[in-house]
């Protein structure tokens, strides 16, 4: 990929005591930044050594992925969305549960938000910045029962593979609505919910206006990004669960 820089050149005129300023030319300039280029060479003496900290950063190996877990196979699931969705869950609950004295029932990001693959193989920090390039934080929203319905219509709707855990949903054969379960519990409309999202989604992000009906946010301060490489430190393998979160009932 080839990028430009464009310097722009302003010439003035002016005149009189105040230095009253007047445009009179401007030129401009396309420089081409390209891995071979060697123009400039002080500005590439410059920023070696930082290049060269940075990488070290991101290139140290954290953990080992037995498969590769990408969001581009599956219907309702994918193996990368099982486990985001799962990890953020584990990770979130335990700050909430320190802090509020509550539990986080429900995990719900985003399909669009996972911008990579986690390949086969050594996993890095650079991994975690290709999967999650945003700052998004993870943030906790109260939700009763009828908002969680209007969740489940939403994801039905949508048809997309959307990161879930906590939640299962079963659909007929003609993939209609059947039956929700919460932790193996059935939903109760009234029960508030304690659900685990981005900052991004409970804002009414990719349309999801149900966090927007919350009773109380919950902002975590911790970064969906920072949660993988946490979590990629604090184990050898990477496992992904392959548990359905929407079912299809064929009977």
């Amino acid at each position: 990929m080839t990028h430009f820089v464009l310097f722009i050149t302003f010439s003035f005129i002016f005149s009189g005591c105040k230095s009253n300023y007047e445009i009179v030319k401007i030129e401009g300039k396309q420089i081409e930044i390209a891995n071979n280029s060697s123009e400039y060479p002080e500005i590439e003496n410059f920023i070696e050594p930082y290049r060269h900290h940075i990488n070290k950063d991101l290139d140290s190996v954290l953990a080992f992925c037995p498969e590769t877990l990408d969001k581009s196979k599956g219907e309702w699931q994918t193996n990368i969305g099982n486990f985001m969705a799962d990890v953020c869950l584990i990770e979130s609950n335990t700050i909430f549960r320190k802090r509020y004295g509550k539990s986080i029932d429900i995990c719900l990001l985003n399909h669009g938000g996972i911008r990579s693959i986690i390949p086969k193989g050594n996993v890095t920090t650079r991994t975690a910045f290709e999967v999650m390039p945003f700052e998004n934080n993870m943030v906790v929203a109260a939700l009763k029962g009828s908002q969680i319905m209007e969740m489940i219509d939403y994801l039905i709707a949508e048809k997309k593979p959307h990161p879930l855990s906590g939640l299962q949903i079963t659909l007929d054969k003609n993939k209609a609505f059947k039956s929700v379960l919460i932790n193996g519990d059935v939903l109760d409309l009234n029960k508030v919910y304690y659900v685990a999202t981005s900052d991004y989604l409970v804002n009414g992000g990719d349309n999801m206006n149900f966090f927007l009906k919350n009773s109380q946010l919950f902002d975590l301060d911790y970064k969906i990004r920072n949660i993988l490489i946490d979590y990629f430190k604090a184990v050898e393998v990477v496992e992904a669960s392959s548990k359905p979160r929407i079912i299809v009932d064929q009977n």
